[in-house]
């Protein structure tokens, strides 16, 4: 087989690993931050708690959605936790920053409330950005060896 033809097939599975990853960052923080809003917005938390919370909650679940498959494939809990806080941390505070930025940058959904189509809409946009952000972190990452297990 021709080298750059060896090279190009692993560009293309590190790069569809990137995603894969990147994806299952997303799911996690995304249920967190969902979660998050939905709290705070029932408990009438203002902005600056309403992040807090959700930023909170969305590592929680990143991590938790990273380290169940480590569990069930032998490792200790001490083990799966820091193989998915240096695998996926850097990732999770990339995806969650980029998420936290559009939301307080897009006009009114701050403001907006769980009824209204602008706070789901904003959520979905948040979504979109942080995965785009995230996707170069898990790349670099994934080229440098660390690997992102499912």
């Amino acid at each position: 087989m021709d080298h750059s033809h060896q090279q190009s097939g692993k560009k293309v599975s590190e790069f569809i690993l990137a995603v894969s990853a990147t994806f299952h960052c997303l799911i996690g923080c995304g249920i967190g931050e969902v979660v998050g809003m939905i709290i705070s917005s029932i408990l009438l938390f203002d902005n600056l708690t309403s992040i807090a919370v959700s930023v909170l909650l969305g590592f929680i679940a990143g991590l938790a959605l990273g380290i169940l498959p480590l569990r069930r494939s032998g490792f200790t809990t001490k083990q799966a936790l820091n193989t998915v806080i240096v695998g996926e941390g850097i990732s999770i505070a990339v995806m969650e920053a980029f998420e936290v930025l559009t939301q307080v940058m897009t006009p009114g959904v701050m403001e907006s409330h769980l009824t209204d189509s602008l706070f789901w809409t904003g959520m979905f946009i948040s979504l979109i950005v942080g995965f785009i952000a995230a996707l170069p972190i898990n790349y670099i990452m994934i080229k440098r060896g660390v690997r992102h297990i499912h």
